[in-house]
């Protein structure tokens, strides 16, 4: 578990963190996302030390992470930035290992174990002997993605990882950090400033502005229930809208228990749920969901919709 508690930060005077606090589950995908400028990135950095809080502290394990050995802290944390990063002069199969290498990893493992995790990410063998600049822009993120498994780390930073990848790599990326995540239920600190993203990739997320902790919650929660105006802001007129079973669960329905199987029908989207009120004279529908039974009247439907056109007014 990770907890960030009262942190405040400055630069030649100026707050850039007014008392932070928020906790880390452990084998969270945990996002900070916010404008430019917010502290999103000096959080990040607190917790491998290459920024140090002026007031409060940052715990693992219960432990203050300045208490810990840093060489030992850094050599078991992952940390891919926005461009890989990975040194020029090495080979993918050394570059991959050089955490293994400093914790005195064998040659020959650490190149099984580089091409192993290659084939992870969709990249064959034969990328184990190239130089970075024989990659594209998206391979050799893969492969920094990968670096930064390779020591089996308890935590993976991540700052802006993909924001400089076109929309279809970034979408690869994004789809296979979350594919690993859920393989080794590895503890992700994820920065960014899309909004997209953070709802995409966050099984929780923090939202941040001008180093004010505006609202910590999962995604549909963010969505459904933004704390201030910022964040209902922020996120308003992207075409973001919560997933249907959350949307019915926690907005449109109510949980019932139904006797007759035949009155229940299947639905997958709002749409789904607006065509079938078009085209049946009822008020009211029962929906079956994975977790569970609903009741959905129409007058709910009509109100949402509603209140959405308000707020995107």
């Amino acid at each position: 578990m990770i907890k960030y508690e009262h942190i405040a930060k400055s630069f030649a005077g100026q707050q850039v963190l007014q008392d932070v606090s928020f906790t880390v589950d452990k084998g969270e995908l945990f996002v900070l996302v916010g404008p430019s400028g917010s502290g999103k990135t000096t959080l990040l950095k607190m917790f491998n030390r290459l920024m140090v809080p002026d007031d409060g502290n940052v715990y693992f394990n219960n432990k203050k992470i300045k208490d810990y050995d840093l060489q030992d802290l850094r050599l078991h944390t992952g940390y891919v930035l926005q461009d890989s990063s990975l040194f020029p002069n090495l080979n993918i199969e050394d570059n991959i290992g050089i955490q293994l290498e400093q914790q005195g990893v064998s040659k020959s493992e650490r190149h099984a174990i580089a091409r192993d995790l290659l084939t992870k990410v969709d990249l064959d063998e034969s990328y184990a002997q190239r130089m970075p600049n024989e990659l594209s822009g998206g391979e050799q993120q893969r492969v920094g993605i990968v670096r930064a498994l390779a020591a089996k780390p308890s935590v993976i930073l991540m700052d802006e990882s993909f924001s400089a990848l076109d929309p279809v790599v970034r979408k690869q990326l994004q789809d296979l950090v979350l594919k690993i995540h859920q393989q080794n239920d590895t503890t992700v600190l994820f920065v960014t400033h899309d909004m997209r993203e953070a709802l995409r990739m966050g099984d929780k997320i923090a939202v941040l502005k001008d180093g004010v902790l505006q609202q910590v919650g999962r995604p549909n929660d963010i969505i459904l229930h933004p704390a201030n105006d910022f964040v209902r802001n922020f996120f308003k007129g992207h075409g973001i809208q919560p997933d249907f079973t959350s949307l019915v669960q926690d907005v449109l329905g109510q949980a019932v228990d139904v006797a007759n199987e035949s009155s229940i029908v299947e639905m997958h989207s709002l749409a789904e749920l607006l065509s079938y009120f078009r085209d049946h004279d009822e008020d009211q529908v029962t929906c079956r969901l994975a977790n569970g039974d609903f009741v959905i009247e129409q007058n709910a439907v009509w109100n949402y919709l509603i209140r959405k056109e308000n707020e995107n007014a």
